[in-house]
């Protein structure tokens, strides 16, 4: 019996790995779609104007989605290693503290001027990533006093970082809170998620009931129907308009059916198929209200992604666990288990490029051969994180 309950965990990692690791990957294609030309429009973002949606503009919900699938099997796993409620809470809030705060860095990065300045942005990148390594690097040994020392170092170094920031206004410590950034979005959601169902102790019912709320919350604010307290917006507020958490309660919810559910239970398909047409027909219907868009996190925008989340989710499942086909995920399991990593070595790879100033020939940054070269890079930041794995190099937040 143990086995068996051994086997069904690993058949679910695989499949939400599987998951996360295909979108990483698109991830990291589209963030790569800056440096092409004559490319088509549907795979990038749309502008805020724009009633529609783009790939781009569905990669980030799903991985909002995801991070609410993790959300009850990583609670499981620390409960059953003794943690209580408020020791994994405290381990949620320090998760989350650490996105907010490299979200917070990554996106002053954006408005870093290139020229004047004590350090070059290229410089400045590289030294802010290797930082985020040094204290969040998964080491071996965590309690031996040089993790310590090397922590302390990367602390400092974001300070000082933070310190000799330099915008056009202002000389040193020009930081901004602009917005949160992706990862710092992403922190958001995670708390929210986990937070809802680590006091709920998993009562699904609960699960339904906050995404419901959260959900109209969203509709609520795009009707105006919030402007009464508009007033606490700046004090406490749900980032996205209750958007991007609503993404990860649906996870929350699809994870719970499939672990209780399991593949072989028709019911499992039944449920979360009629969930995702739901969601995708309230998307459409109410389209003509607030429209799509990302930018302005419609409701529409919302329901339409995690739909089609949903549909994805279980395509992958099928695939993993229904047929046993899991040979293709070899290869790109690194960007499903190393995630973080992956996520930011690319911004060494640009911060590099930044300081050698060397550009491909224009011909392999237009049209076709252009999109071929960035999903290759893509494929290619994934095989540097395998080697890292390899060598025991990865994020742990």
């Amino acid at each position: 019996m143990s086995d068996i309950k051994k086997n069904n965990t690993s058949r679910r990692l695989i499949a939400i790995d599987a998951f996360r690791a295909i979108i990483m990957i698109l991830m990291i294609f589209v963030n790569d779609l800056w440096t092409l030309t004559d490319i088509p429009a549907w795979l990038g973002h749309v502008s805020a104007e724009t009633d529609g949606m783009g790939l781009a503009d569905f990669v980030f919900p799903a991985f909002l989605f995801i991070v609410g699938l993790s959300v009850p099997f990583a609670i499981a796993n620390r409960k059953s290693k003794g943690d209580s409620d408020l020791k994994i809470f405290y381990h949620v809030i320090m998760r989350t503290l650490a996105l907010l705060v490299m979200g917070v860095f990554l996106v002053n990065s954006e408005t870093y001027p290139q020229e004047e300045v004590i350090l070059s942005k290229s410089i400045w990148m590289i030294l802010l990533v290797i930082a985020f390594f040094l204290i969040w690097l998964n080491y071996p040994k965590p309690e031996t006093k040089y993790v310590g020392i090397l922590k302390i170092i990367g602390v400092n170094m974001l300070i000082i970082l933070g310190f000799i920031f330099q915008t056009e206004d202002s000389l040193v410590t020009g930081m901004e809170l602009h917005w949160w950034g992706i990862l710092g979005l992403i922190g958001w959601a995670y708390f929210t998620a986990s937070g809802i169902y680590l006091f709920s102790k998993g009562n699904i019912k609960v699960q339904y009931i906050a995404l419901f709320c959260l959900l109209l919350f969203s509709c609520a604010s795009f009707l105006g129907w919030l402007s009464p307290i508009e007033g606490i917006k700046d004090y406490i507020w749900l980032v996205g308009e209750g958007s991007l958490a609503t993404f990860s309660m649906a996870g929350v919810i699809a994870a719970l059916v499939y672990k209780n559910l399991g593949t072989h239970n028709q019911k499992f398909w039944i449920l979360l198929i009629v969930i995702a047409l739901l969601f995708i027909v309230f998307g459409l219907l109410t389209r003509p209200i607030w429209g799509i868009s990302k930018i302005k996190a419609t409701p529409s925008w919302t329901t339409i992604c995690t739909g089609l989340s949903i549909i994805t989710f279980l395509i992958i499942v099928y695939i993993t666990d229904v047929l046993q086909f899991r040979k293709w995920y070899s290869y790109i399991k690194p960007a499903g288990t190393s995630t973080l990593t992956a996520y930011l070595i690319p911004y060494i790879h640009y911060a590099i490029l930044g300081l050698i100033s060397i550009r491909l020939p224009e011909i392999l940054r237009t049209g076709d051969i252009g999109l071929i070269k960035s999903f290759l890079y893509a494929l290619f930041i994934v095989g540097i994180t395998g080697y890292l794995e390899h060598k025991k190099i990865h994020l742990k937040i």
